[in-house]
């Protein structure tokens, strides 16, 4: 059900550094041919930061732990994917079916296959409207309850994010800032939201997941990497295309998973395509510091 690629097993079996990432990005967070350029230039970043990247999705009902270029290019222009979270793989196992890990879901695959890090653009989170929908991402449940380090741009910009902040910490989900003493915002990286704990280092964040390790909490490590300053989008402008974006998907009653690939379109399309180089920049980003805390950890094993 689970099959690791020969060269990301090789890699921890020879304690090299690895570093996980998503595939929802490639399958429904941006359009074609954007989301396979930016998915192969991360694993090339990754590979040019000395770790080996391990793309992780479903093909066929079988859970992928280091796609092929060829996987990557078929997830990316196939039409009527799934997105994939992870109350949905044992689904997609059972009936063969094909598509993207969403954060919880890629989280469990690369703790299953035994990596230790995981790069991604943002989480999701508690939508703006859960006081009516209860629309709350798994990704929070999955932070909850899967001991590895996901290093991201924070939550999505499109989400309540005091809300997000306060239900990872009554799940017990440690959030550092990484060089950052705020929680990200993804397109921005000043929320105004001060963090707890921030680390200046990949080596001082991977003594803290040594020790977490050490001590048996079962729970992510979440790492706030704010977007880089050149790229960075101005908070108010964002924040009304967001509103404007939060009135369609309501007016269409988008509702559920669908909600969150509609609202990155919207800005995409409305931000003369902003939004999409911010994001694409921050993914990139990510997987430059999940690549340093992947060397760091290894450091102390070679």
């Amino acid at each position: 059900m689970l099959q690791v690629s020969p060269q990301v097993q090789e890699a921890i079996d020879t304690l090299k550094p690895v570093v996980a990432l998503e595939s929802t990005i490639i399958t429904h967070g941006m359009p074609y041919p954007a989301n396979l350029n930016t998915a192969l230039e991360v694993e090339q970043t990754i590979r040019d930061e000395g770790a080996v990247p391990a793309t992780i999705g479903v093909i066929n009902g079988v859970i992928k732990v280091g796609l092929s270029e060829q996987e990557i290019t078929f997830l990316s222009q196939a039409k009527d994917v799934h997105k994939i979270s992870l109350k949905d793989l044992s689904v997609a196992v059972a009936k063969k079916l094909s598509g993207g890990t969403t954060v919880s879901a890629t989280m469990f695959a690369a703790y299953k296959a035994g990596i230790q890090v995981f790069a991604t653009g943002g989480i999701g989170g508690v939508h703006r409207d859960a006081r009516e929908t209860f629309d709350i991402s798994t990704d929070l449940e999955a932070l909850g309850s899967i001991p590895i380090t996901v290093v991201c741009a924070g939550a999505k910009a499109i989400l309540d994010l005091p809300a997000t902040l306060e239900y990872l910490e009554t799940k017990g989900v440690l959030v550092v800032g990484y060089k950052t003493t705020e929680f990200p915002a993804f397109y921005y990286g000043h929320s105004g939201l001060t963090l707890e704990h921030s680390v200046s280092n990949p080596g001082q964040l991977a003594e803290i997941i040594r020790k977490r390790d050490a001590l048996g909490i079962d729970k992510a490590i979440l790492v706030g990497n704010p977007p880089p300053e050149e790229m960075a989008l101005e908070k108010e402008h964002i924040e009304g295309l967001i509103q404007e974006a939060l009135k369609a998907a309501k007016e269409q009653n988008i509702r559920g998973k669908e909600v969150t690939p509609f609202l990155l379109d919207y800005l995409a399309k409305h931000s003369q395509g902003e939004t999409l180089e911010t994001n694409i920049a921050l993914v990139k980003n990510n997987a430059k510091v999940g690549s340093a805390v992947a060397k760091a950890l290894m450091a102390d094993k070679i």
